[in-house]
C-alpha cells in the first residue's frame, strides 16, 4: 500500500503546484503580460500574495475565496484549475506508470520516466489551453508551439532508449496527418476551424500515434463526437445560435485524452465486433 500511495500522492502535489502556475498563465498570457514578473498580487488592492496564502486550494478555502487585505472576491477558477491539474496528473501517472509493471532495468526505467514527463506536460498544457480557449477563443502559440519541441524530444528519447522505432514512425505520421486534416478543414471552411486548432492538432497527433493507432483513431474521432454532441445540446437549449462560435480546442483536448486513456480498448473492441481482431 505504501508503494502505491507515495508516488501518486507526490504526483498529486506536483499537479497542484503546476496548477497554481497555470492560473498565472491563464490570467496573464492572453493579456500579453509576463508570466514571470511581477509576483502574484490581489487584483483588487494589488497587495502581493503572501506565501502562506499561496498554498494550492487550501489557501483559497481558508480565506473564503477573498483577499486577506481588501476582501476582494477571488474567482473559484483558481482552486478549480489547481485541483483539476492535481487529479489529472494522478490519472496520467496511473495510466503511464502502473506500479505493478515498473521496469527494473535502467534504460526501460528512464524511457518510461521520459514518456511520463511528456504526458504530464501535455496534461498541464491541456488545462491551460482549455481554459484560455473557453474564455478568449484562442489557442496561444506560446503554449502550443513549444509542445512540439518538448513532446517530440521527450517521446523520441523515450523510444530511442529502448529501440522502439515503430513508435517514432507512428508519431511522425500522426503529427503530419492530423495537422494536414485540420488544415484542409480550416481552408475549406474558414469560419468553422481556426489555425490555432490546426497547430494543436499536430501536437495531439504526435502524442496519440506514439501510443498506438487505436489511440490515434479514437482520440481524433472523439473530438468531433464530443464537440458535436455539445453543440447540439447548446442549439437545442438555445444557448447559442447556428452561426455562433463554439471553441473547439477543449473538445480536441478532451477527445485526445479519451484516446490516451481508452483508445486501445475501444479500438480493439470495435475491431473485434467487426471480426477483424
Amino acid at each position: 500500500m505504501i508503494a502505491v500511495v507515495f508516488p501518486l500522492s507526490l504526483t498529486a502535489a506536483l499537479g497542484l503546484a503546476i496548477g497554481s502556475f497555470l492560473n498565472v498563465v491563464v490570467h496573464r498570457l492572453p493579456a500579453g503580460l509576463s508570466i514571470a514578473r511581477p509576483a502574484s498580487a490581489c487584483p483588487g488592492c494589488s497587495t502581493p500574495i503572501r506565501r502562506r496564502d499561496n498554498v494550492p486550494v487550501v489557501s483559497w478555502l481558508a480565506l473564503g475565496g477573498r483577499c486577506r487585505d481588501c476582501r476582494t472576491s477571488i474567482s473559484a477558477r483558481y482552486p478549480i484549475v489547481e485541483l483539476a491539474t492535481g487529479v489529472f496528473f494522478v490519472l496520467v501517472a496511473a495510466r503511464l506508470w502502473p506500479l505493478a509493471d515498473v521496469p527494473t532495468e535502467a534504460l526501460p526505467l528512464v524511457s518510461r520516466l521520459l514518456s511520463l514527463v511528456a504526458f504530464l506536460w501535455l496534461a498541464g498544457v491541456s488545462v491551460a489551453l482549455a481554459v484560455i480557449d473557453l474564455e478568449h477563443h484562442r489557442l496561444p502559440n506560446a503554449v502550443v508551439l513549444p509542445s512540439y519541441a518538448v513532446g517530440g524530444a521527450l517521446l523520441a528519447a523515450s523510444s530511442l532508449l529502448v529501440g522502439d522505432w515503430p513508435a517514432l514512425v507512428r508519431a511522425a505520421i500522426g503529427l503530419v496527418s492530423l495537422f494536414a486534416f485540420y488544415l484542409i478543414a480550416a481552408l475549406s471552411y474558414p469560419g468553422g476551424m481556426g489555425f490555432g486548432d490546426v497547430k494543436l492538432a499536430g501536437v495531439l497527433g504526435l502524442y496519440l500515434a506514439w501510443l498506438g493507432w487505436g489511440e490515434f483513431a479514437v482520440g481524433a474521432f472523439a473530438a468531433f463526437l464530443l464537440g458535436g454532441l455539445f453543440a447540439v445540446v447548446l442549439l437545442v437549449t438555445r444557448r447559442v445560435q447556428r452561426t455562433g462560435g463554439i471553441p473547439f480546442g477543449p473538445w480536441m483536448l478532451a477527445g485526445a485524452w479519451v484516446g490516451v486513456f481508452a483508445g486501445g480498448t475501444v479500438a480493439t473492441a470495435y475491431l473485434t465486433l467487426l471480426g477483424l481482431a
